[in-house]
């Protein structure tokens, strides 16, 4: 077997989708790992006490995990901002990915909603169905950790990881990452309405190495009746000054939509799939995958995006990048502790 990236010069050529190729014979070898009931009976799920950590997928050699569905039970209703998810590729000892639970599925503000991506679907029963579909591949094995950090059991934990095994992985394959960062409250300028070095605004995602950004999502708390766009994303890549090439014109164009949005919906590539009130107060969560339009960098990259015009908003603001790159990562900052976590009232 070959690996999933070495099937055929025509995965490399522009036009060629998933569906298009999906009839080219793979050279691989398809697995599961999931929560089925070794006895035998209907009790297909694990339960995982409070403080805990428990290994949900590990396998060793070469593969990609092309699919996870996940669905959760708990008494503690903050269960999704209190459940870690962690991801380590080829024995690395600090994660490629950190993330709660709930907003590595793309739903912030630790509350369940439905919306349906590309890459990511939480379905059915305010979202509870929750499915990730980027490829994570690797070359010496993996293992994913699922962590409760809350004072009450789980309950039911059910899971998915479908993956691919493989011989060998091809070099030049870049390695899934996920962070998750909040700032709260981002810290409001009071200035001239000017921002000519983009130093004070939210950041996304800081990363060193070489690999591509692939997208985000953001949760925005509006504590004012403001409206909490006009904000523009600015990315800069290799350490590059200000103005950096990618310079945007406000948190709803970077977001795919235009004039101060106030209704839900969900695409393939962008979202925004909860506007709590039509006045733009309150909770809001977006999405913005760059699918079709990875962001590259060698060096480095930093992906930020003003709150409010010039930073002039002090509002709550929470996010997960998704990007692959080489190894080894430059390690995350530490995860904030539980009740750092919570979503405001």
């Amino acid at each position: 077997m070959k690996g999933v990236y070495a099937l055929s010069e025509g995965l490399k050529g522009i036009g060629h989708t998933s569906l298009r190729d999906i009839a080219r014979l793979r050279d691989a070898k398809r697995m599961r790992v999931s929560s089925w009931d070794r006895e035998g009976g209907n009790g297909d799920f694990i339960e995982v006490e409070p403080r805990q950590t428990v290994t949900l997928f590990e396998a060793a050699g070469a593969g990609c995990i092309t699919h996870i569905w996940m669905t959760l039970g708990s008494h503690d209703h903050a269960h999704l901002r209190k459940f870690v998810l962690r991801m380590y590729w080829d024995g690395e000892e600090t994660p490629s990915v950190e993330v709660p639970i709930g907003d590595f599925f793309g739903m912030g503000h630790g509350m369940y909603m439905k919306h349906i991506s590309l890459p990511l679907q939480t379905q059915t029963r305010e979202g509870r169905g929750m499915n990730c579909y980027f490829p994570m591949p690797f070359a010496k094995g993996a293992r994913v950790t699922f962590t409760n950090e809350s004072d009450a059991p789980s309950r039911h934990v059910y899971f998915y990881f479908d993956y691919e095994a493989y011989d060998e992985l091809e070099p030049g394959i870049g390695r899934f990452h996920a962070h998750w960062r909040r700032e709260n409250p981002t810290r409001a300028i009071a200035s001239d309405g000017l921002n000519t070095d983009g130093k004070e605004n939210y950041v996304i995602l800081e990363a060193q190495g070489r690999g591509h950004y692939v997208g985000c999502n953001l949760n925005i708390d509006n504590r004012t009746l403001d409206w909490y766009g006009e904000g523009d994303d600015m990315i800069f890549i290799d350490g590059e000054p200000w103005p950096p090439r990618l310079h945007g014109t406000g948190t709803e164009d970077y977001f795919n939509t235009a004039f101060c949005p106030n209704e839900e919906f969900c695409g393939p590539y962008s979202g925004l799939i909860l506007a709590e009130n039509k006045n733009w107060s309150g909770k809001s969560t977006m999405y913005r995958f760059h699918i079709e339009d990875p962001i590259t960098f060698e060096k480095s990259i930093r992906v930020t995006i003003e709150h409010g015009h010039a930073n002039d908003l002090g509002n709550d603001y929470s996010s997960t990048a998704y990007w692959y790159q080489t190894e080894p990562h430059k390690p995350f900052d530490p995860l904030p502790p539980s009740e750092q976590r919570m979503p405001g009232d």
